[in-house]
């Protein structure tokens, strides 16, 4: 042979190799040792890729010829056989019978991992239960063909008693489970931003992320939370929008941190629980007519405060915080404070002085994530950590706390129901008369029992009716203007409300009459596209001579628009998320698209 063709790379060898660099990757093979690559006439004879001896070693058969991916599931497999305690003589498969659940029970777990790929036809799925139970029912029905051969070593055992006899003295069960923990701990610093990625070596130590990884591995009320967040800790980006310590965007799941803030871990420990309990809890949403950042200012004081009680982190100085109002309500806290505006004004909350934490509006680098229901995940995310920290006697909680999770269990109805509960207090349907004097009904089961007919009175009966004021600004979105609309149509109808007065508002108001509820749905011709003045439409309707003293009146807007009054029963449907510029006294129902 000449120098030439000696010194030329044996490709087989080279893809075991870079199957082997595969396993590596994974967290849970990041180190493994005495794995050899041989000419075995064993396997050879048996038409196998490898074995694993009694000793430990894995023998891989050069002459195999295998992708990178079978032969890191191949390698794979026999580690897994070592992990799992095969090898031990009191465990070691006897027959044949037990070999095969052996390599079934290695080959689910690889199934699990998804590493590799399988270089034989394996059934989908695999089949589940006992080992012991299998053994005994395989022992009296056989082995499935499919899984006869499921291990690596081909028509062979897979593993092997070694030539030179006697146990290895490593302990592969401990080995793997410490390797277990290992990988757990990796995806854990992973999760919590301290590694890059699981193939990272050095940990990036921030004390931000620190503090989250924290939250993730030993604080299991928050830890849900923690891991749908991301942290953003951009300079530039704090202050520009002003940020001095932290703010939250409860819709793109982002927590923005000011990298230059002087806070320590447990400090950022503190703020990163305050930032995600304003998200989970929803108070962006709750404001209602309140002031926006005096509402910001008492929620503050409910977090900080439960918090400080229960020793997450270290409270950072300048935070607000008053044992005074220790187990008040949010609620409560705001009809509290609210007494002394000029003071509150003058406090500052986690972003700054003057300025809520909480982001209504996403910053513009950040895109909202799709296919989640945020109400949904966060109401899970918290009910699944209470239950952990209580079952695991994590401490005790606040009561307060305790009392608003407990209430995110049972959320409230959706804006369309609540819709149809107005409808049916405000807009009631005609009842409908029976009587005798029309032709009666009979039941099959008693058709000698004559039963009362329905029929409607001749004299003539009002009719019941309501209004509906339109915003038609520019502002208005068309999706959400159809979907109430649309709404409004549909619970006409099931009451047998033939018509409704509709008017029209933008810079005037523009009187479109009574229009058939069909209309209403499909054929409204949107007519305005100035600014918004709802109190001329509502005046138009309560003066108006043609309609009932008693009809409720709809008004429908996003918010921008004047301040109205109206003086009969009525409800507003908004926007999610949108403020009126006053406290309403009717009903408001945020309207969400689907």
């Amino acid at each position: 042979m000449s120098r030439r063709a000696a010194a030329r790379p044996d490709p087989r060898e080279e893809r075991w190799r870079a199957g082997l660099a595969i396993l590596a990757g994974h967290g849970l093979f990041r180190s493994f040792t005495n794995v050899s690559f041989v000419d075995s006439p064993q396997l050879a004879q048996a038409r196998g890729w490898a074995f694993v001896t009694t000793t430990g070693r894995v023998v891989c058969h050069r002459q195999a010829d295998l992708d990178p991916d079978e032969w890191a599931w191949v390698v794979a497999h026999a580690l897994l056989h070592r992990g799992f305690g095969h090898l031990r003589e009191d465990r070691r498969p006897r027959d044949a019978v037990e070999a095969a659940v052996a390599c079934l029970a290695v080959n689910r777990f690889l199934r699990e991992m998804r590493l590799g790929r399988e270089p034989m036809l394996l059934p989908e799925p695999l089949p589940t239960g006992d080992p012991e139970l299998l053994v005994r029912r395989w022992r009296v029905e056989g082995v499935p063909p499919p899984l006869r051969h499921g291990g690596i070593a081909g028509h062979a055992a897979d593993i092997v008693v070694d030539e030179h006899g006697g146990q290895s003295l490593i302990d592969w069960e401990a080995e793997f489970a410490a390797a277990i923990a290992r990988a757990a701990a990796d995806a854990i610093e992973v999760a919590g931003g301290a590694r890059a990625s699981m193939t990272d070596p050095e940990p990036r130590c921030t004390p931000w992320e620190l503090a989250r990884g924290w939250f993730l591995s030993s604080y299991p009320l928050l830890g849900g939370l923690a891991a749908h967040f991301t942290l953003v800790a951009d300079g530039s980006l704090a202050q520009s929008w002003d940020i001095a310590v932290a703010a939250v965007s409860p819709e793109v799941g982002e927590i923005y941190l000011n990298p230059y803030a002087a806070l320590s871990e447990v400090e950022w420990r503190f703020v990163i629980a305050h930032e995600m309990l304003h998200a989970a809890l929803r108070h962006g949403d709750r404001v209602g007519g309140r002031d926006p950042y005096l509402w910001n200012v008492a929620t503050d004081f409910v977090i900080n405060g439960w918090l400080v009680e229960m020793g997450v982190g270290q409270m950072p100085e300048g935070a607000l915080y008053d044992p005074a109002l220790a187990g008040l309500s949010a609620e409560a806290v705001y009809d509290r404070i609210a007494t002394d505006l000029r003071r509150l004004r003058r406090l500052a909350t986690l972003r700054g002085r003057g300025l809520g934490d909480i982001l209504g509006e996403p910053l513009p680098h950040a895109e909202a994530r799709s296919g989640v229901d945020l109400d949904e995940y966060y109401r899970r995310a918290l009910a699944t950590g209470l239950a952990y920290h209580e079952s695991g006697q994590r401490g005790l909680l606040p009561a307060g706390l305790v009392e608003e999770i407990r209430a995110l269990e049972h959320p409230p109805l959706p804006w369309d129901a609540q819709l149809a509960r107005w409808f049916d207090e405000f807009v009631p349907a005609p009842e409908p008369q029976r009587s005798y004097a029309r032709p009666s009904r009979r039941q099959a089961s008693t058709p000698d029992i004559p039963r009362p007919g329905r029929w409607r009175p001749e004299e003539e009966v009002p009719q019941y009716t309501f209004g509906v004021v339109l915003d038609t600004s520019g502002s208005m979105d068309p999706k959400l203007l159809g979907l109430a609309l649309g709404a409004i149509a549909a619970y006409a109808t099931a009451r047998d409300v033939p018509r409704a007065r509709v008017v029209f508002c933008d810079a005037a108001a523009y009187d479109a009459g009574y229009l058939d509820v069909a209309e209403i749905a499909g054929r409204v011709r949107v007519r305005g596209r100035g600014g918004t003045r709802l109190q001329p439409g509502i005046d138009l309707l309560e003066r108006a001579d043609d309609f009932p003293a008693d009809a409720p009146i709809l008004v429908i807007t996003d918010g921008q628009c004047d301040v109205v009054r109206v003086r009969r029963e009525h409800a507003f449907l908004v926007p999610r998320g949108a403020r009126l510029p006053f406290t309403p006294r009717g009903p408001v129902f945020p309207i969400v698209a689907p």
